[in-house]
């Protein structure tokens, strides 16, 4: 049974793709929110929990603003030149007198329709904000034309003095033309997350006992197998089940080189596919797949606030007391000193529309909106606003090793045996016997020796992970153990005679009824990108530290090919914890990489928390980034492109306050006596450049 109840909404007039749940103000505009009451179906609620926002809805009604505005612009465009030549103080400035009876009446006639109807968002937005108790921007625009209107009107009717219709006109013109371009660079700017919503097809070819069926990609569901065909996008998270292609995954990860897959490999939705055919097992439900986490995890970072937007947010509250207040004082100022109210008139809507606080309400948001839409695009997915753009403050980055700095990939390079009875291949058997219950990449290294040597592995039971030490079970009545050479201290088991392995090898010892049968060594080839991103970090003093639970040797190896400040080894996923805090103890601000599983305190803890590597699993719940390859490039890139937005930000806000700054003693008319004053027109014009200003600077943001 569905039941219907209201649920309040929260929209902003100007840009009705932001919908909250409580009120507030506009993310992108600072503008206050207004209420939007909708009928919702529980069943419909249901349904739509934790899927991809529908954002052609939202893309639909944001063009039809942009429209309405073109619409409105062009109107009083067309009224603006009867108007112009009908004005009193434009014929004294031409030396021309075109008055005739009734002229003043069709002035007046067409200045009420640009009033009317092209002051109509700005009268709208000001009833909006005064029932919210929030005056903003629309407040002060509505306010300014609302006060020229109704003087020029007296005008009309007796009151002596001079009319302002076409400054009222002018005004009106250009408020309407800078909120279209406006509009038109947020666009922009939310641009990237409309792609990334795009990337995911509409349609599936479901696979099905007699045929193969086109069905919506929404009903798809985990076990379902679907077709790809070439040139086509992946419509689902899944593994391929049949078939091999190579897969265009840039718009996802931000990797340029279409990656090669095969049976058994992972895909992601949105990908594209090469020149082959390939059948894909269905992992999950569209809502869960990676791209529905990626646009969603974007479309709350974009909502989310930083200290830096906070700051933008207080100041654009001040700014508009302090044009209601500088407006009236003007006005007083002005009218008591002698000057006509006219001029005193004047003076006042060009203080309170030139201060604005637009361009200041829209530095930081476009920011943002651009910035994190970017980043998910190169595979950099913000989950802490704050977190990222404190990454302009690292002055440590610790790095895991396994999978960050090296391939990850353990393959076996060594197998000693030292008992007489046991073998190499017995040695292997027995460990991938026990490595056949753990996920970690020394196991998967053992298991693909034993597969290549075609040796068959027994089954265990009483399986136990002893952590950062090994694991032990029993098998075939033998109790084995799979161990690091820290376990061998602990348990005062003799490190064998003659024991050597090379500088980057991990050994694991294989211990049988608590008698050390052997050892097997394994090495992990350092990434060819990690040697110039520990470089970069050099060039920005940022210091780079090696922090892993191998042996020293390896540890240091790695750490001296790499040219990195320092290694600690021989670390327990626990003590990373402790490493993190002594570094911070010493005023460092500290940057953790790891893959978010064993690394989570660590991760927790650090200033700021980067999961490495967790591909399409995004459920890196302690880091505040998480980076979709394990490329150490990436989280370079992630730091300069974290000082590039905090910078983007605060050149916007320097302007946006600074214009202010210079524009608003002009405007009250501060060099009247040297013959220099702005007009309302004059006043929109740089209010309106002030604005654009900030939406091209944020636009021209890039991930180096």
């Amino acid at each position: 049974m569905e039941h219907q109840h209201e649920q309040k909404k929260y929209t902003c007039p100007m840009h009705p793709q932001i919908v909250e749940e409580r009120p507030g103000t506009c993310p992108i505009c600072g503008m206050t929110l207004v209420l939007k009451k909708a009928i919702v179906n529980d069943a419909d609620t249901h349904h739509h929990h934790g899927s991809n926002p529908p954002m052609g809805h939202e893309g639909h009604d944001h063009n039809s603003m942009i429209a309405d505005f073109r619409k409105r612009f062009y109107a009083v465009l067309a009224l603006t030149i009867p108007i112009m030549l009908l004005s009193e103080m434009i014929q004294h400035f031409m030396g021309a007198d075109w008055q005739f009876t009734g002229s003043k009446y069709i002035l007046f006639t067409l200045s009420t329709i640009v009033f009317l109807y092209g002051g109509w968002p700005f009268l709208k937005g000001l009833a909006d904000e005064v029932k919210a108790k929030n005056p903003g921007m629309m407040f002060l625009i509505g306010f300014a034309i609302t006060v020229a209107y109704s003087y020029s009107v007296a005008i009309v009717f007796g009151l002596q003095g001079m009319d302002f219709f076409w400054e009222l006109d002018t005004l009106i013109l250009i408020m309407l033309l800078g909120h279209w371009i406006e509009m038109k660079s947020v666009a922009g700017a939310s641009k990237e997350l409309e792609l990334l919503v795009q990337l995911m097809p509409a349609d599936a070819h479901m696979v099905m006992p007699d045929m193969v069926h086109d069905v919506k990609t929404d009903i798809l569901k985990a076990s379902d197998i679907i077709l790809v065909k070439p040139g086509e996008k992946v419509a689902a998270d899944g593994i391929i089940l049949e078939g091999e292609s190579y897969l265009n995954e840039s718009m996802l990860t931000g990797e340029s080189k279409p990656v090669q897959k095969v049976k058994g490999d992972k895909v992601i939705a949105g990908a594209i596919n090469g020149n082959g055919a390939i059948k894909v097992t269905v992992s999950h439900a569209a809502k869960d797949s990676y791209l529905s986490q990626v646009v969603k995890l974007v479309d709350d970072a974009q909502k989310s606030k930083s200290k830096t937007q906070l700051l933008a947010d207080t100041a654009a509250k001040w700014l508009t007391i302090i044009a209601i207040v500088s407006g009236i004082a003007t006005f007083l100022y002005w009218y008591l000193t002698g000057q006509s109210l006219a001029f005193a008139m004047e003076r006042m809507v060009t203080v309170i529309v030139i201060c604005c606080p637009h361009a200041l309400g829209l530095a930081v948001p476009l920011v943002v909106a651009k910035s994190t839409a970017l980043s998910a695009k190169n595979g950099l997915l913000i989950k802490n606003r704050t977190a990222f753009e404190n990454a302009r403050k690292i002055t440590t980055i610790v790095f895991d090793k396994t999978g960050t700095l090296t391939v990850g990939k353990f393959e076996v390079s060594k197998i000693v045996s030292l008992q007489k009875e046991l073998n190499e291949n017995e040695i292997i058997r027995l460990a991938a016997a026990l490595e056949q219950q753990s996920e970690h990449p020394v196991a998967t290294g053992i298991l693909q020796k034993a597969k290549d040597l075609s040796i068959t592995v027994p089954a265990v039971e009483n399986f136990k992970a002893i952590t950062g030490k090994g694991v032990e079970a029993m098998a075939e009545g033998k109790k084995l153990g799979v161990v690091s050479p820290g376990y061998l201290k602990e348990n005062n088991l003799p490190v064998p005679d003659n024991f050597t392995t090379g500088d980057t090898e991990t050994v694991v010892f294989v211990i049988v009824n608590n008698v050390l049968a052997g050892y097997i060594a394994l090495s992990d080839e350092i990434r060819p990108e990690s040697a110039a991103a520990i470089k970069t970090l050099k060039e920005n003093n940022i210091k780079s530290i090696l922090l892993t639970g191998d042996n020293n040797k390896v540890a240091k190896s790695v750490s001296d090919s790499l040219g990195m400040d320092s290694f600690i080894a021989e670390v327990l996923p626990h003590q990373k914890l402790q490493k993190i805090k002594e570094l911070q103890s010493h005023g460092e601000f500290v940057a953790m990489t790891g893959d978010g599983v064993n690394d989570a305190p660590a991760l927790a803890q650090a200033d700021v928390g980067i999961a490495v590597g967790s591909g399409s699993d995004i459920a890196a719940e302690t880091a505040g980034i998480v980076l979709v390859n394990s490329n150490p490039k990436d989280i370079v890139s992630l730091i300069l492109f974290g000082k590039a937005t905090y910078r983007k930000m605060i050149q916007n806000l320097i302007w946006a306050t600074g214009y202010n700054v210079v524009a608003l003693p002009l405007a009250a008319g501060v060099l009247y006596q040297q013959g220099i004053l702005l007009s309302p027109a004059a006043g929109a014009v740089l209010m309106t450049v002030s604005t654009v200003v900030v939406a091209i600077n944020a636009g021209m943001l890039k991930v180096k």
